[in-house]
């Protein structure tokens, strides 16, 4: 049974919910991770996304994200001279995937103080969006709820301690999913939660032992 919201589709700026309300989500959650201002932006495009993007917008729409504009934002039609400027470079080139969604963009987003970050990720339909890969761990995040991600030593305990002070703080897990590149290495936690976690919230998790990084990101459009 479908509600209203997927009948009538998100409040965006047009022509294509997924080639321009879900794009934006993809830059912003991009911008997101990355929690600086972008400076640089390297977008690989792949499927339909390379082959339509300046037709049905969607160049414009990621900028829009990338620079943190929200879906409804009358300024994405502008984004790409809105970016140049403010001084933020970009760059689109096309990649063929392997059993990837025909909508999917990797985006390597470079900030002001150096610090890069690489997302993939696919706008589903209806404006929705699917992140897949965040710097190399396979993770499922679909930006519609808060969430807290740590990156932690992949040894026994840590996530018992992080999940231990949310309950603490009464903040509850929608969702939960832990990625790691190589047994003992590092691991990503990526937490989806009912509320926003409070900034005491986070910092309690970047003093346990072995959590090299912790950050929350809001919900997305």
């Amino acid at each position: 049974m479908h509600g209203v919201f997927d009948i009538v589709g998100p409040v965006m700026i047009g022509p294509s919910s997924s080639h321009t309300a879900g794009a934006v989500r993809l830059g912003l959650m991009a911008r997101q991770v990355l929690g600086e201002v972008p400076v640089k932006a390297e977008i690989l495009l792949h499927g339909s996304f390379a082959q339509t993007y300046r037709g049905h917008g969607t160049d414009k729409a990621l900028v829009a994200g990338i620079l943190g504009f929200a879906p409804d934002d009358e300024r994405i039609r502008e984004a790409l001279q809105i970016a140049t400027r403010q001084g933020v470079k970009y760059r689109f080139a096309p990649v063929s995937l392997e059993q990837a969604h025909p909508n999917t963009a990797i985006l390597a987003l470079t900030g002001a103080s150096g610090r890069v970050t690489r997302v993939r990720g696919a706008s589903v339909g209806g404006g929705n969006i699917l992140i897949t890969n965040i710097d190399g761990y396979e993770v499922e995040l679909t930006g519609a709820y808060p969430s807290l991600i740590t990156i932690h030593r992949d040894r026994p305990g840590v996530i018992t301690q992080v999940t231990q002070i949310l309950s603490r703080y009464e903040v509850n897990i929608a969702f939960m999913r832990v990625s790691r590149r190589n047994r003992g290495e590092t691991a990503m936690m990526i937490m989806e939660l009912d509320d926003v976690p409070a900034e005491e919230v986070v910092e309690a998790c970047r003093e346990v032992c072995d959590v090299e990084n912790a950050f929350s990101i809001p919900p997305v459009g």
